[in-house]
């Protein structure tokens, strides 16, 4: 299998102590993917996603839908149900950011939900996650990509699956 380096379509930056997160993008674009989520209390749901998860609200339809956004393609319809499930589901909403924002967002969050927000923690695929549990039981992950370092056990993982990294310093993503 052979894997190609399309990082231009990404707003994502290339990992590293000086990434910087691009600003939030107003913008209008047909959404190739974003997530819905069912909520009983819009104003308070909204409030959570901007003040603790960093998003901001793009537009909304009272009562009704608050489209909310972070980065290009980070997209969150919010939706106003009868009611939403009592356990976080199996299955998560992840987003990426960079490292400077990792330990910002679980801090917001513990604010808001102290019980809801486990990590940061690292992973095996050479990322920094946090993982947080909304107000609607929705079980969302920030993940950032850390600065590659070709000599690592998370080198060592992702050339076991056959992705490699830069070969020298200041070639490729980082990733």
């Amino acid at each position: 299998m052979t894997f190609y380096h399309a990082f231009e379509i990404s707003p994502v930056p290339a990992p590293g102590p000086d990434a910087v997160p691009p600003e939030p993008f107003r913008g209008i674009y047909g959404m190739p993917a974003f997530v819905t989520v069912p909520t009983t209390d819009l104003a308070g749901s909204t409030d959570f996603w901007v003040r603790g998860l960093g998003f901001f609200e793009l537009f909304g339809i009272p009562g009704v839908l608050v489209h909310l956004r972070r980065w290009t393609f980070q997209d969150v319809l919010l939706v106003t149900a009868a009611s939403v499930p009592e356990e976080p589901p199996a299955m998560s909403y992840s987003f990426a950011g960079v490292l400077s924002q990792v330990d910002e967002v679980a801090e917001a969050c513990r604010a808001l939900r102290p019980h809801g927000v486990h990590g940061p923690r690292d992973t095996p695929w050479n990322t920094r996650d946090v993982e947080v549990i909304t107000p609607e039981n929705a079980r969302v992950v920030l993940t950032a990509a850390k600065q590659y370092d070709g000599d690592s056990e998370e080198a060592r993982n992702l050339a076991d699956i056959g992705i490699t990294g830069p070969t020298h310093a200041g070639d490729g993503d980082g990733r």
